[in-house]
C-alpha cells in the first residue's frame, strides 16, 4: 500500500481528516480574500482623502501666497499715501510760519509806526519851538508866537 496505508478504514479517516483541512483552508483563504478587500478599500478610502487634504493644503497656499501679496501691495500703498500726508503736513507748515513771519513783521511795523507818531507830537513840540518870531526894535529884542 501507497504511504504506509494498512487498510481502507485507515484511508477514509485520512481522506475525511483532508476533506476537514481542505474545508479549513478553503474558509481561511476566502476570510483571507475578504480582509484583503477591505484593506484594499480602506487604502483607497485613505488615498482619496490625502488627496482632497493635499488639494486643501494646495489652496491653503495659494491663498495664503496671494493674502501676502495683497498685504504688500497695502504697505507699499500706504507708504506713498503716507509720503504725500508728510509733503502736505510739510507745506501747511511752512505757509503757518510764513504766515507767522508776516503777523510779527505786521506787528513790528505797527508799533514801530505807533511808537513814531506818538513821538511825533513830542518831537514836533520840540520843532515848532524855534518857530517864534523874532521882531528887534530899538534894541530890544521881541518873541512873538
Amino acid at each position: 500500500m501507497p504511504f504506509g496505508i494498512n487498510s481502507s478504514k485507515e484511508l477514509a479517516v485520512l481522506e475525511g481528516k483532508f476533506q476537514i483541512y481542505e474545508d479549513l483552508s478553503k474558509e481561511m483563504l476566502d476570510k483571507l480574500e475578504r480582509a484583503v478587500d477591505k484593506i484594499s478599500e480602506s487604502n483607497q478610502k485613505v488615498a482619496l482623502i490625502l488627496t482632497k487634504h493635499e488639494e486643501k493644503i494646495e489652496q491653503s497656499i495659494r491663498a495664503d501666497e496671494l493674502i501676502l501679496k495683497m498685504i504688500e501691495e497695502m504697505k507699499v500703498s500706504n507708504s506713498k499715501d503716507h509720503k504725500t500726508v508728510i509733503e502736505r503736513v510739510d507745506k501747511i507748515e511752512e505757509r503757518v510760519n510764513d504766515l507767522a513771519k508776516f503777523r510779527w513783521i505786521t506787528v513790528g511795523i505797527a508799533t514801530a509806526a505807533a511808537a513814531v507818531i506818538s513821538s511825533a507830537g513830542f518831537f514836533g513840540n520840540l520843532l515848532t519851538l524855534g518857530r517864534m518870531g523874532a521882531t528887534v526894535q530899538g534894541g530890544n529884542t521881541t518873541f512873538v508866537k
